[in-house]
């Protein structure tokens, strides 16, 4: 076949007509075209959606980020500090005469209380009467009411004075210059009550106060996931750690702002793990400062943690402003807005009621001036914790405090402190503590790279528990020498309940990978011991 006859046989392109692979092409990037038009429209009316139900999505989408354990954690802790609330007998926790006067002077009168006197109203005066408050209150060896005669009484009186209008008194003993929040939600489950007698408020509101318990477990995980994110199955031993601690138990079930205390510090520990893990963003920094301003409302006690929570903030700005410069100093300016706000309101109102500027702080501060020796202060809450060094004065002759006062406390001292467990049960408790410190020793010093790196987020967290001993130390150095140690009770370290749960996950972990989820169990299981037999030793000093 000749050139000539091959190049005629060949079709003729034309300018209308593109070749087959150029029209392909062309169908194809149409295609793809719309296929780009239908994604983007898509997009902009599910964004429209998102914008809609902004909110709702939020919210569910942090609910479900919650591992299922976590709120097991949660629902045992509420369930043991409800089962707390009905072993106690009424008013025989720490100063629930006094919290429950303070609900209700706000709900009898809309105002605060103006009088640190224990001047109670009608109803809570016959209340503490019939229950033979004064014979039971700090003396073991009188048991609470038990009759039926007795308790006919007592219904009778309460039936009959729940009708009547009671005004408040304006006390309200030692709760009266404590921050108003935790009162304030405890006048809801008062009002939601007020068809009944004084002792159905204080059921209810002692509920409330044990579903905080549920939040202080549940943040506890929650910190414990940020802060130990390498075993997860360690994370449930010390979420049930910390959710069967007896001492939990026994203060969420009363009427104390303790309850709410604890739960806001857990949260605080969990937001700084959180912002030290995945760095400080503004919603967290939004988020640190809310808590710490709650804190401020809840409890004054909750100043010891301010130090700690200002320098993590200062840290996490530090490292975030290598990243995001400015912005991140924007944020500390906000957290910082947000926290110190309760300061500023607080003391205002303070100033009105003529009560100490920070109450229980400006106490504290007081008491080098009146002992006239910042040394003798400082030496005096050493020795409140620590064994005394040679050059200190003798402040608590015949007694080691570390064993006394605070490991005894927190293995049995419950109501007025006066419900303790025989010696004996205290000596037998140091074999397991001692064996959960060395397992927890080890397991850090297996960790020793880790914890050079995060070395400014431990730091932080000791400073947290410094303040709070700190804080109590000054606190009780007031009384003193008239009283050696005024407030030497174990619940005033509750705040750092978190840190106990991460101790137990980490000697969980120190028994290594074989032995470590066996160990763990066998924790959780003698903190359920521990509490079950707390409960009974309650139970056995007031019905006994």
């Amino acid at each position: 076949m000749s050139r000539r006859t091959s190049a005629k046989a060949l079709p003729k392109a034309s300018a209308k007509t593109p070749p087959v692979g150029t029209r392909a092409f062309t169908r194809k990037a149409r295609a793809a075209e719309q296929q780009t038009a239908r994604k983007q429209a898509a997009r902009r009316q599910t964004a429209g959606r998102r914008q809609r139900t902004r909110p709702s999505i939020r919210l569910g989408a942090v609910l479900q980020g919650i591992p299922t354990t976590a709120w097991v954690c949660a629902l045992v802790a509420c369930l043991n500090a409800v089962s707390w609330s009905f072993i106690t007998p009424p008013f025989q926790a720490p100063d629930e005469t006094d919290h429950f006067a303070y609900v209700e002077q706000l709900v009898k009168t809309g105002r605060l209380p103006s009088s640190s006197a224990k001047t109670y109203s009608a109803d809570e005066t016959i209340a503490l009467q019939d229950l033979h408050w004064s014979a039971v209150h700090l003396q073991p060896e009188n048991h609470t009411i038990s009759t039926r005669a007795e308790q006919q009484t007592l219904q009778k009186d309460l039936t009959r004075v729940s009708g009547l209008h009671i005004s408040g008194t304006g006390a309200a003993g030692v709760a009266a210059s404590e921050p108003p929040l935790y009162y304030a939600l405890e006048a809801i489950p008062y009002y939601l009550g007020s068809s009944g007698t004084l002792l159905d408020r204080l059921e209810l509101m002692r509920l409330l106060s044990a579903l905080m318990a549920g939040i202080t477990a549940l943040f506890a995980f929650l910190f414990l996931r940020e802060a130990l994110p390498g075993v997860p199955w360690a994370w449930t031993v010390g979420g049930l750690g910390v959710a069967l601690a007896p001492l939990l138990g026994d203060i969420s079930g009363a009427v104390n702002p303790d309850a709410m205390l604890f739960a806001v510090s857990a949260a605080a520990f969990y937001c700084l793990a959180r912002a030290f893990r995945r760095g400080l963003t503004p919603k967290l920094a939004i988020a640190i400062g809310a808590v710490t301003a709650v804190g401020f409302l809840t409890k004054l006690n909750f100043i010891g943690l301010a130090p700690g929570v200002l320098l993590g903030l200062i840290v996490l700005t530090i490292r975030a402003a290598r990243t995001s410069g400015h912005a991140a100093y924007r944020s500390l300016a906000l957290a910082l807005a947000i926290a110190g706000s309760p300061i500023a309101l607080d003391i205002i109102v303070n100033q009105l009621s003529n009560h100490p500027t920070l109450g229980l702080v400006s106490s504290a501060a007081s008491s080098a001036v009146q002992h006239n020796s910042a040394l003798s202060e400082i030496s005096y809450i050493w020795q409140l914790y620590l064994p005394r060094l040679p050059l200190m004065h003798n402040d608590f002759p015949h007694i080691l405090t570390t064993r006394v006062l605070w490991f005894n406390g927190l293995v049995g001292q419950y109501g007025w402190a006066d419900t303790i467990f025989p010696p004996w049960v205290d000596d037998i408790a140091l074999i397991p503590a001692g064996v959960i410190a060395i397992l927890c020793t080890r397991a850090l010093l297996t960790s020793s790279a880790v914890l050079r790196h995060r070395l400014g987020e431990i730091i932080v967290y000791l400073v947290i528990t410094a303040g709070v001993l700190i804080l109590v130390g000054s606190a009780s150095y007031v009384s003193f020498p008239k009283e050696a140690a005024a407030f030497p009770e174990p619940r005033y370290l509750l705040p750092m309940l978190p840190l106990l749960g991460a101790a137990l996950a980490l000697a969980a972990r120190g028994a290594g990978r074989r032995w470590g989820p066996a160990t763990g169990a066998l924790i959780v299981v003698l903190f359920l011991a521990h509490d079950l037999f707390s409960q009974l030793q309650v139970i056995a000093r007031f019905y006994g």
